[in-house]
């Protein structure tokens, strides 16, 4: 209990900023090794090795991203009765959401293993990374049940101020999948099931070290009353949960459909683009990261009625994540070129054509990077109020933005409507969030108040 922090009181900007520092560091951890898989795998295996772990990204992201969402969702009213001081009902809350979690992990890892073969091909996957593709989901899905429950020990710990533990376990999973990825790839030349078995192995180093410290805590000392099911504790986490979770498979579906265009191009290109998409993953993590800051603050604070605070809170984060994406922006067109070359095996004959296709691409994600940012301010601050639906608004207009750039503006310009299609999607949600947003914050009460969940 000496690592939660109570966000209800204090200094706004310290509480978001110095929450949001650890969760940024253990971001960026994680990314690092997702970036370290790609450059293991693009040296070792070659380009047809990272084009069949691309080919699987947006595949594999629609039930990483639907995990992430499903266990944020349960975190927010985990959250809100923090906030509140409810300790009867927060252990009600977590011992349905942990219930909620095994049923689900059980059901997307069978989803995911029989959809493997069927959304590959849909994709259109080409035939010469098609087995690699399918080799490399199968280890992925095979774990789902050891991501989920990482998450949401994570999820669990960031809604009682924790940043810190998530931060350690991400940084020892780090390490470890480094170790892994070198001896399963390099040294026992396992190709990309290697990198995959490395990934899973992470996660479970992960879960195990919060999991430790969520049972040191005494949060998890249920009685046999808390596991009796309550159908409202569970339509409450149903709904923050799948809320989020359909927000994420929306953007994720608008990407497989992008995908499907970008496999036409052919697996240079697919290639290229993969290596881009890890280097914005590292960017992106920053904004994440503080989105869940947000989120935390703003679902501790609603569920104290301090209404003050949000509005507080949402201009300070605001002015943090556009400057912060300026900076980081800035960083990747100056080096980008340099990063990229990390992921190339110089001695195939499509390297340099990866290189400048991959750079071209980088640079204008760079560019308007700060788009991404605010969409993630607006998104988890509306995330941590339990406004869910705004959120599923915003992925619809990412899911028509791929979709159109996919299936019409491709096919008007070419090759070129590909490199704009992410921030086209960002600039749509970015459109309806803070719309939604401004008026929500509009709907509050003026003055503080208590408030029952």
């Amino acid at each position: 209990m000496a690592r939660e922090k109570n966000m209800t009181a204090g200094n706004p900007a310290g509480l978001i900023l110095t929450f949001a520092v650890p969760l940024i560091i253990g971001n960026l951890g994680q990314q690092f090794y997702a970036i370290v898989d790609s450059i293991i795998v693009g040296r070792g295996v070659g380009v047809k090795g990272l084009a069949a772990v691309g080919a699987t990204d947006w595949t594999y992201w629609l039930f990483l991203w639907a995990i992430m969402a499903l266990t944020q969702g349960f975190a927010i009213p985990v959250a809100q009765q923090y906030g509140k001081g409810d300790t009867d009902g927060l252990r009600k809350t977590l011992a349905m959401s942990i219930v909620l979690t095994g049923i689900l992990s059980v059901a997307l890892t069978v989803l995911g293993l029989l959809a493997i073969h069927p959304v590959l091909r849909l994709l259109q996957t080409p035939a010469d990374i098609f087995d690699g593709a399918v080799s490399y989901l199968l280890f992925l899905f095979g774990g789902i049940s050891v991501v989920m429950a990482y998450n949401m020990a994570s999820a669990i710990l960031r809604a009682f101020g924790d940043g810190r533990t998530p931060l350690i376990a991400m940084a020892i999973a780090a390490f470890t999948n480094i170790a892994l990825d070198l001896l399963f790839v390099m040294v026992f030349r396992w190709g990309i099931t290697g990198a995959a078995g490395a990934t899973v192995l992470a996660q479970f180093i992960a879960f195990g070290y919060c999991a430790v410290f969520l049972i040191r805590s005494g949060r998890l000392r249920f009685t046999r009353e808390d596991w009796r099911l309550d159908r409202g504790a569970m339509k409450w986490l149903c709904e923050s949960g799948f809320t989020l979770a359909a927000t994420q498979v929306l953007i994720a579906v608008g990407g497989m459909v992008l995908q499907s265009a970008l496999n036409a191009q052919g697996s240079v290109l697919v290639a290229a683009f993969t290596a881009s998409n890890k280097l914005l993953g590292l960017l992106e993590s920053s904004a994440i990261s503080l989105g869940y800051s947000i989120t935390t603050y703003m679902a501790q604070n609603y569920g104290a009625g301090l209404y003050s605070r949000l509005r507080k809170g949402l201009k300070i984060s605001l002015l943090a994540s556009i400057g912060l994406s300026l900076v980081l922006g800035v960083l990747m067109v100056a080096a980008g070129r340099a990063f990229l070359s990390l992921f190339i095996d110089f001695t195939d004959p499509n390297a340099a054509q990866m290189l400048d296709i991959g750079y071209r691409y980088l640079s204008i994600m760079s560019a308007l990077l700060f788009v991404l940012y605010i969409l993630h301010v607006f998104r988890h601050t509306l995330q941590g109020i339990g406004c869910g639906g705004a959120s599923v608004v915003s992925g619809l207009m990412e899911f028509i933005a791929r979709v159109l750039v996919a299936l019409c503006f491709s096919r008007l310009w070419g090759e070129t409507a590909l490199y704009f299609a992410e921030p086209f999607a960002w600039a749509m949600a970015t459109v309806s969030l803070v719309t939604m947003c401004l008026r929500s914050m509009s709907r509050l009460p003026d003055t503080d108040e208590e408030r029952t969940p």
